[in-house]
């Protein structure tokens, strides 16, 4: 891995959230690629239970201002930065008064899914981009982890597509176990045809549940991993009939080599 540049873009990460499948993976796999002389860079949403003083949260003024436009609104973004204790690695945190300001991350406090988590999506997705845009950090590979991180392969291969910044960038999606019931808004659909995208490029929105989040995300990707040892069985049909790379699950001790013989030998070759 030395050398090569892996722009991983997670909805959680610790210790800034609780331990999960995902958080964890979001940290050990960046560590893994730091610590092999590989560069990388970390990026989730700024949640408003995100404690800022704690965890040195300031923001990066440079990188901040522009307005991103999310179903007809201009919504601005705001990104901060925060060194993981311990470990030669920043997070990046997308952040906007409107989506992210709550003091919770994607659900209520009787466990309903925020009205808005489609656009929160879409809002991160794009925010990521023009981000790195601006840092002007061209990846080896993108590693999409969590559901509201999986618009971004779809903005990146479509509404980004001609970016020079990316053109040799490989899309790697982690597919983890279902992480919510139901749907996201209804209109979701609408919102990213607004930005332009082909209606059969976004079919799966059209009932915007988890397996079509994921579905649409891994259509959009170069490879996938199933980071679940439980993933939905609609999605394991999925991913097994895919014409690209698919790593099968490995646990947290086994997960470093395997992730590494992935990048070098199915990804990037």
């Amino acid at each position: 891995m030395k050398d090569k540049r892996i722009l991983y873009v997670s909805s959680e990460v610790i210790p800034y959230l609780p331990e999960t499948e995902i958080s964890s993976m979001s940290f050990e796999a960046p560590r893994m690629v730091n610590n092999h002389g590989g560069q990388i860079r970390i990026f989730m949403p700024r949640f408003g239970n995100i404690n800022e003083r704690r965890h040195q949260l300031h923001e990066v003024i440079r990188l901040s201002g522009m307005n991103l436009v999310i179903n007809d609104l201009d919504m601005p973004l705001i990104i901060k930065v925060a060194s993981i204790p311990k470990e030669r690695m920043q997070v990046y945190f997308i952040d906007n008064e409107d989506y992210f300001k709550r003091k919770a991350t994607l659900t209520d406090e009787e466990g309903n899914l925020f009205p808005d988590n489609d656009e929160r999506a879409i809002f991160f997705a794009k925010g990521v981009i023009e981000t790195v845009k601006k840092l002007n950090w061209s990846p080896n590979i993108i590693h999409v982890n969590g559901w509201l991180s999986s618009m971004l392969p779809l903005y990146l291969r479509n509404y980004y597509g001609n970016e020079p910044l990316f053109n040799k960038a490989k899309i790697v999606t982690s597919v983890y176990n279902q992480d919510f019931d139901g749907t996201l808004d209804s209109n979701m659909y609408k919102k990213v045809l607004f930005d332009g995208l082909e209606s059969e490029q976004v079919k799966h929105l059209k009932k915007p549940n988890y397996v079509n989040l994921m579905k649409t995300a891994v259509d959009n990707s170069d490879a996938a991993i199933i980071a679940g040892d439980n993933i939905p069985d609609e999605l394991k049909k999925y991913l097994s009939k895919l014409a690209k790379p698919v790593l099968e699950y490995k646990n947290r001790e086994e997960f470093a080599s395997a992730y590494q013989e992935f990048y070098t030998k199915e990804v990037l070759s």
